[in-house]
């Protein structure tokens, strides 16, 4: 029987040790690859969230909370940026287009957003794609309301359902905009970003409202009538906004109109550029990502350890295997070469197993992923980088191997045919 088939055999017969030790190994080694994987996965998510904007305008605050609130969703704005800054900004010779955000209400758990032609026209995310429409068409209507993917297949809309929008941001919603009842007229195709959680509504429904409300608080008798409100919809336009997407005409031109806004003497406002944001959030998330590799790197080593433990453990119950193996002229080195390769096929089962693992739970965590933020995550095969690292901890698994594997080499014969009590 050559050495595969022995090993097979041998694992075979303790297989209950065995099995606990794979699974052991393969938990970690799954820790191991998730840890890496979804953080891949959720970097790539929030770089195809936006393409193509040079700079998101927001009131004073820091970069990372105006990209978080403005692209994410994740958080809210502490101001807001007046109209007649928005005008002026879009006016600029150096913008090419300008999509402005109004936010503040919810449906059911997912942000609303005010907003113009330009977000159907201009926004672009992944590799620069456009948005484009499942069903239906832009806003016709006053009161015409398009949502995102998942908003529509989580709540089961349908063009032309009737749906009201909350006032305030909170998860739980206490007013209502009863009184002006929007209809779906355009549900947008699937883009696995942010887009896909929200509804978008235009910049003088926005306005039309919130006529009547100060401070989140309706007051009776001051609001406007839908009919009054589509009437008056040319004059109708928010008082603030609370962030702005532009793309301008030339990258050259990123950089002085970006200080040009920060340094913006009638109203404190922040510009950031997307991707350099982003490296910032990366570089402060990346402490949190180190300990997370470290952990994990602990877990294999202590799934290694564990195969060791069982390997020596079993080593002293083995000695009449070994006495039978060397009476039928199994060499020495030949036995130890049993044992190095029993500890490799332990340890590749758990390799494989744990990378088996891994693809499960992200194939698990992607719709929660999708749903809390709004980023799509696919379970993908690890790296080329990542292999390399399965590859190491095969070879410690061998190295580990090594250990019994001199044990029993040293023995003799003898030692293996006497009797102890």
């Amino acid at each position: 029987m050559n050495l595969f088939g022995l090993a097979l055999r041998s694992l075979i017969n303790r297989r209950f040790a065995v099995v606990l030790t794979v699974l052991t190994i393969a938990l970690s080694i799954g820790l191991l690859v998730l840890v890496e994987q979804m953080r891949s996965e959720v970097r790539d998510g929030f770089y195809r969230s936006v393409s193509g904007t040079d700079l998101i305008v927001g009131a004073r605050t820091a970069p990372i909370q105006l990209l978080l609130y403005s692209v994410f969703g994740i958080g809210d704005a502490t101001n807001n940026v007046s109209w007649q800054t928005y005008q002026e900004l879009a006016g600029t010779s150096d913008v090419a287009w300008a999509i402005p955000m109004a936010l503040g209400d919810m449906h059911r758990g997912y942000r609303v957003m005010g907003t113009s032609d330009a977000l159907f026209e201009y926004f672009r995310y992944g590799d620069r794609r456009a948005l484009e429409f499942a069903e239906g068409q832009a806003f016709d209507d006053l009161f015409d309301v398009v949502v995102g993917h998942q908003v529509a297949r989580q709540l089961g809309y349908d063009i032309a359902d009737r749906i009201v929008l909350s006032h305030g941001t909170g998860s739980t919603a206490l007013q209502q905009h009863e009184d002006h009842p929007f209809t779906i007229s355009g549900i947008l195709a699937p883009t696995g970003t942010p887009v896909d959680q929200t509804l978008y509504i235009s910049l003088p429904a926005h306005r039309a409202i919130h006529i009547g409300w100060e401070r989140g608080t309706r007051m009776p008798g001051a609001e406007i009538d839908p009919d009054q409100a589509r009437e008056r919809a040319g004059e109708l336009h928010p008082e603030s906004v609370t962030a702005v997407l532009l793309g301008l005409q030339t990258r050259a031109a990123v950089f002085g109109l970006q200080r040009r806004i920060n340094d913006y003497r009638a109203e404190a406002l922040t510009a950031i550029m997307p991707g350099i944001t982003l490296q910032e959030l990366w570089r402060i998330t990346g402490l949190a990502e180190q300990i997370l590799r470290v952990v994990a790197g602990m877990v294999v080593l202590a799934g290694l350890l564990g195969m060791l433990t069982v390997l020596l453990t079993t080593l002293n119950e083995r000695r009449r295997e070994m006495a039978i193996l060397r009476a039928n002229g199994a060499r020495p080195w030949q036995i130890a070469g049993l044992l190095v390769f029993e500890a490799g096929l332990i340890a590749a089962c758990g390799i494989i197993a744990g990378v088996a693992l891994a693809l499960l739970a992200q194939a698990l965590a992607a719709p929660w992923l999708l749903t809390t933020f709004g980023l799509h995550v696919v379970a993908s095969w690890p790296a080329g980088a990542l292999w390399l690292v399965l590859a190491g901890i095969l070879g410690a698994g061998l190295a580990i191997g090594l250990v019994p594997a001199l044990m029993a080499y040293r023995r003799t014969l003898a030692d293996g045919m006497q009797v102890r009590m």
